[in-house]
């Protein structure tokens, strides 16, 4: 549906890793916090969530991005460079190195929280703060994996090289580090990850979508797990998300009355709200993607809309997503930019937009992936249609999701896919609708990377193509120029 727009740290963390940078990432994490209580630390681990958002390089390297051809759009390094698979040239907000950075400084934060925190008298006050600041550098650490280094592969992951996993907060300017491997990164992950996981209360929190719920916890074990293959986990911890809870109620009912109503702005804004309850965790980020996704050159083009949204899906049905704008700014509204000046009667700033790590949908998919894996194929099928309940209509003029209609089964998913493999059905089907839910949030090249499937680049003109293939080097990103200067293992090319 179209609707036109409306009203409208280490040498790893170097102190001055950005000119544009926020201070807020310039300041070592104990000059902002002087530690000497649980509501000190509470406090310090505001500060142990990447303050970045990874969205702007990973949906232009994905499938998600085609070319909007010449003066349709606007051309920056930040787009460009990914959309062809080149280093990026930019090292501003929604860049590699600056997502880089920013996950070191929240690994930082949680490092100088825990060393803290095992030296106090009364361990026993502190143990929520603890699961937090393990489950936060846990999950920086992971996000700096998925990108930063090859995919988990039981069969190379013991020599594939790893990214730095850093456990002690920097008390000298230059510190060694080494990369070691997947394997390694992966088992101090699933460490941090389970020590931390039992030890929070959610109780502590005053606004608990900002922080490590059991929930958001849980989130982050089923999506870990899925890259690791794990998948009668994934199955444990996403049954722990929706634990005595009815799921749709927790999905966004894209398909109802209610949300089809709402002027653009108002279901820009309820995409984000903490009330939200498809949000599991929420993160405030150094990032202008809410202001310039819709208007950049490589992006959702006109032929990829009607793939995407208006050709045939394997419920017979129509997606009730939103889509505003016109050919060079088309757009779902998510994302809202707000600046913040650095100072009172200062002409620069930062821009900031609030993002989901984790939603309801991602979960419901990630278990129905895990089941068909699994072959328990009737699961994954309940799992699908639960999310096409909210997701599909019969069209714009007569939005109702008919159950008896638009009911997948397995004799509709072999016919619609082709394939008489129902599990490799059901596996295109679940990637099929997160590439639509979670369209401008990256999480597309997420799947890119697990299934090794390949990207197709074409410049409008056709005189140009990039492919990146199941085995390209180039679908690991390359460390900042500073961190292999400092001699840590380039990621080869």
């Amino acid at each position: 549906m179209i609707r036109p727009m409306k009203n409208l740290l280490l040498v790893l963390t170097l102190g001055v890793f950005l000119a544009g940078c926020s201070k807020y990432l310039e300041e070592a994490p104990d000059q902002r916090a002087v530690l000497d209580s649980p509501e000190k630390v509470s406090e310090l681990l505001t500060s142990a969530y990447p303050k970045a958002s990874y969205y702007a390089f990973a949906e232009a390297m994905s499938d998600n991005a085609g070319d909007k051809g010449p003066g349709m759009g606007t051309m920056t390094f930040m787009n460009l460079d990914p959309w062809t698979f080149a280093d990026v040239r930019s090292r501003s907000q929604d860049t590699p190195d600056f997502y880089w950075y920013s996950c070191y400084a929240a690994i930082a934060a949680a490092n100088r929280a825990l060393t803290y925190m095992a030296t106090v008298t009364d361990p026993e006050r502190y143990q929520s703060q603890r699961g937090e600041a393990l489950l936060t550098r846990a999950y920086a650490h992971f996000m700096l994996a998925t990108f930063f280094a090859k995919s988990y592969d039981e069969y190379t992951a013991e020599t594939d090289p790893g990214i730095p996993y850093v456990t002690k907060p920097e008390e000298e300017l230059l510190v060694k580090y080494e990369r070691k491997t997947v394997a390694y990164t992966y088992e101090m992950i699933e460490q941090d990850l389970l020590a931390g996981l039992p030890l929070l209360d959610d109780a502590r929190y005053k606004s608990a979508k900002y922080h490590f719920t059991k929930s958001a916890a849980h989130a982050f074990a089923a999506r870990f797990y899925l890259f690791k293959k794990s998948y009668d986990k994934v199955i444990t911890h996403a049954n722990q998300v929706f634990i005595g809870t009815e799921i749709s109620t927790m999905l966004r009912p894209n398909n109802s009355q209610a949300f089809l109503s709402m002027e653009y702005f108002e279901s820009q804004a309820e995409y984000t709200k903490a009330e939200n309850p498809a949000n599991i965790l929420l993160v405030e980020a150094a990032s202008n993607w809410g202001a310039s996704y819709q208007s950049l050159r490589f992006g959702l083009t006109s032929e990829l809309l009607a793939q995407l949204m208006f050709k045939p899906n394997v419920t017979g049905g129509n997606f009730a997503y939103l889509i505003y704008g016109q050919e060079s700014s088309y757009n779902i509204p998510k994302f809202r930019t707000h600046f913040v000046r650095s100072g009172l009667n200062a002409n620069y700033g930062i821009s900031y937009n609030m993002i989901p790590l984790f939603a309801a949908e991602e979960v419901l998919l990630n278990r129905a992936e895990a089941y068909a894996m699994l072959g328990n194929y009737s699961a994954a099928i309940t799992d699908l249609n639960t999310f096409a309940s909210k997701k599909i209509f019969y069209s714009q003029n007569y939005p109702v999701y008919d159950p008896e209609v638009h009911q997948i089964t397995s004799s509709r998913l072999i016919g619609f896919y082709q394939n008489p493999d129902l599990k490799a059905c059901l596996v295109n089907a679940v990637l099929d609708f997160k590439r639509r839910e979670f369209l401008f949030e990256g999480m597309r090249y997420l799947d890119i990377l697990r299934h090794r499937l390949p990207v197709v680049h074409e410049t409008k003109d056709r005189l140009e193509k990039h492919i990146l293939g199941p085995n390209d080097l180039r679908r690991t990103i390359q460390l900042p120029q500073e961190v292999t200067m400092s001699g840590l293992e380039q990621n080869p090319r």
